[in-house]
């Protein structure tokens, strides 16, 4: 597992996997690194020790420049169609934003295109003040986002800013990206990375289940109406309950003091 990538540097310790994205000279998301993409997805998901996935990039400028246009021109034109089933690229995005782990993209440098699509399908976002920009700059190119541009960016940022992104085709910078909710929050570079490794330890301390069906229940808060994904939280919530990791967990917290002035005045 994790052997012979060439586009992906990856490492496993303490219950996270970083992947360092390594495609110069710009990191394109060509079909080699889409291959590569969907194999660390299959391999992460199986992998019981990995409870976070952090991915960063290599080169400082560059997260992913965007998509190969070499490779969106060998598509087809001879079917205009609406399919029944999801095409390839949104087949990856979506095993990938279904992950039952947590998922951190650390974006320092260029975020367009199918890098901005890709960025999108992870749980969360950090991004360099004053270096990272996202963009989304098909439709100058007289085509639209085809890797979900179109349909996850309106879920985060509403239709009219999505729409200014997407038709107006100009990059936005880090402070607009965290003010929209295009990303989770915009730090000094300095900063980035040890916010994002303290993040991802304090996600990794957790129990699995609870990661993924966490995960589960907040997904069904845009997939179903607030009943439903009432429901959906409760069932959910009783399943992790049931298991002997949380109510041994649940135990220590008790004995530790919990529930008392002092510790929950320490606790922060």
């Amino acid at each position: 597992m994790y052997e012979n990538y060439q586009l992906i540097r990856v490492a496993v310790a303490d219950g996270i996997c970083r992947a360092t994205i390594d495609n110069p000279p710009i990191n394109l998301l060509d079909m080699p690194l889409a291959n590569e993409i969907a194999r660390l997805t299959r391999e992460v998901a199986t992998d019981d020790e990995v409870r976070v996935l952090i991915v960063d990039s290599a080169d400082p400028d560059f997260f992913i420049a965007h998509a190969d246009v070499g490779m969106i021109m060998d598509l087809p034109t001879d079917d205009t169609a609406l399919h029944d089933e999801l095409s390839l690229f949104h087949t990856v995005m979506e095993n990938f934003r279904s992950l039952p782990k947590a998922t951190i993209a650390v974006i320092e440098g260029i975020c367009r295109g199918g890098g901005s699509e890709w960025a999108m399908a992870f749980d969360m976002r950090y991004a360099a003040l004053g270096k990272a920009v996202f963009g989304q700059p098909e439709v100058a190119m007289g085509i639209i986002p085809g890797g979900g541009g179109t349909q996850r960016l309106p879920r985060l940022i509403g239709r009219g800013r999505s729409l200014e992104v997407i038709l107006g085709g100009r990059d936005v910078d880090a402070a607009t990206a965290e003010a929209w909710g295009y990303v989770d929050r915009a730090l000094p570079a300095e900063q980035l990375r040890r916010f994002v490794d303290k993040l991802a330890r304090r996600i990794a301390s957790s129990p699995q289940a609870a990661i993924a069906n966490a995960k589960r229940a907040v997904d069904a808060a845009f997939s179903s109406d607030l009943s439903t994904g009432l429901r959906i939280e409760d069932q959910l919530f009783r399943e992790t309950l049931a298991r002997p990791e949380a109510r041994q967990r649940l135990q220590a917290v008790i004995d530790a003091g919990a529930q008392t002035r002092e510790f929950e005045l320490g606790s922060s």
